[in-house]
């Protein structure tokens, strides 16, 4: 064999020989890099679960009115014949308002007056029928039966004057009903019929309101009725807002720096229903408001030892709200909870498994699976 064969088989061997421990070495080189590599981590930012702090109170719109207030009437029809007040107009109690013309009225309050006239004059001439039947009893002239009919025909026309006397007060009284009078002192708000016109029994002439006492009535939801009680003090805002928002929660509304303190009067009561609002009414004694001013009503809400994570942290899904807990070993639990209420960017949790100082998961949450190490980032 020549030299030059020899050398090309040996040169053949030792490619061969690297081939082979190349390969030999390739599966145990990869298997020690499997082993180096650094579980899978999770960057996320976390922030600690805090207490509730004092909300601010929610408000509830409505307008001012006065606390003694009516809607005067006439309790008989007819035409409107004059007004002595305007509008604005302050009133005293008793003072006549408005006079009502119906032809029917002096007439029927005549003739009630005359029949009762009537009437007494026949009763009194039975009675003195009756004195001479008794005479005539004690002699033996009048009989029994004949004393008994003059008795009963006093009776009847006793009866008869007593029915008159009864129909010829209230001739009267509707008489007067023509004349409307404030039954309080107060302030005319507003004007209804103009003279001239025909009023109909009940129908609203004018409103009156005193000036003695103004109060706001407000409605607020079932679930804020617990928290109140009636005697209690609420703040009471004045209103830049219109008074089409009335009953309606507000949030951010604007005032015009007039704040004063209201009592609560009256509370609605009933079964809780969802969506059903109920009437609080609230006193004002302050001079600061006027009837018709747009005014907001505060009512505080008690939030307790209920916790605050921020929204952000809290995560929606087929198994209701959760959030992620940073546990010690560095890695994340799901937590179930509840959400209460929102205060500003922040939740309200009620029964809440999480306790004040633990560490919630608010940013990064899309990249992570329950049990996940995660990697607190600043």
């Amino acid at each position: 064999m020549s030299t030059a064969t020899v050398k090309a088989n040996a040169l053949i061997l030792a490619l061969l020989t690297s081939v082979v421990f190349l390969n030999g070495c390739g599966p145990a080189g990869s298997a020690d890099a499997a082993v180096g590599e650094q579980p899978h981590v999770v960057p996320v930012r976390a922030v600690e679960v805090t207490g509730s702090v004092a909300a601010e109170p929610l408000r509830f719109a409505g307008s001012v009115r006065a606390r003694d207030r009516a809607s005067l009437t006439f309790q008989v029809g007819g035409v409107l014949r004059s007004r002595q007040v305007e509008i604005g107009q302050q009133v005293q109690a008793g003072e006549v308002l408005a006079a009502l013309y119906n032809p029917e009225l002096v007439p029927a309050r005549d003739a009630a007056r005359a029949r009762l006239n009537e009437l007494k004059a026949q009763a009194e001439q039975a009675r003195r029928e009756q004195q001479r039947g008794e005479q005539l009893f004690e002699r033996g002239v009048l009989s029994t039966q004949e004393l008994e009919q003059q008795s009963a025909r006093l009776a009847a026309l006793d009866a008869s004057v007593s029915s008159a006397r009864a129909a010829l007060k209230q001739s009267e009284q509707l008489s007067a009903e023509s004349q409307l009078r404030a039954p309080f002192s107060g302030r005319v708000e507003a004007l209804l019929v103009e003279p001239g016109e025909f009023v109909a029994p009940g129908q609203a002439v004018m409103r009156l309101a005193s000036s003695n006492g103004l109060e706001v009535e407000v409605r607020v939801p079932a679930h804020l009725i617990g928290d109140l009680v009636v005697g209690q003090t609420l703040p009471v805002w004045s209103s830049l807002t219109g008074s089409s928002l009335t009953g309606s929660s507000l949030t951010g509304s604007q005032a015009d720096g007039r704040q004063a303190v209201g009592r609560l009067l009256e509370l609605g009561q009933g079964a809780s229903q969802a969506g059903v609002l109920y009437p609080m009414v609230v006193s004002l004694d302050s001079t600061q408001f006027r009837s018709g001013d747009a005014v907001e009503v505060g009512i505080e809400r008690k939030m307790g030892d209920a916790l605050r994570v921020p929204l952000s942290a809290v995560m929606r899904s087929a198994d209701g709200l959760a959030v992620f807990q940073v546990t010690e070993e560095g890695r994340v639990k799901r937590v179930a909870v509840s959400v209460s209420a929102m205060q500003g960017e922040q939740a309200i949790l009620s029964n809440s498994p999480l306790k004040q100082g633990d560490q919630v998961v608010y940013a990064g949450l899309t990249r992570l699976a329950d049990g996940d190490a995660v990697e607190l980032l600043p």
